[in-house]
């Protein structure tokens, strides 16, 4: 269980540092996410209620599109 724990902790970790790259601010509400991003983009980019799963994916798909996000 500590194994499971820490993994999540260290996914975690990479969730804020990948954010911060993509200029992404992030809250933690208990086990959920959101994200919003206002740099570069005409309206800011605001996903609530994301489980840690979900947020990894949006910050992936970002990742993808590059900094402009097109």
């Amino acid at each position: 269980m500590d194994d499971v724990k820490q993994s999540a902790g260290e996914r975690e970790a990479h969730l804020f540092a990948l954010a911060e790259r993509l200029q992404f601010s992030v809250e933690k509400n208990g086990e959920r996410y959101t994200l919003t991003r206002t740099a570069g983009v005409k309206r800011p980019e605001r996903e609530t209620d994301l489980t840690l799963d979900q947020a990894e994916e949006l910050l992936r798909r970002w990742k993808l599109r590059g900094l402009g996000g097109g």
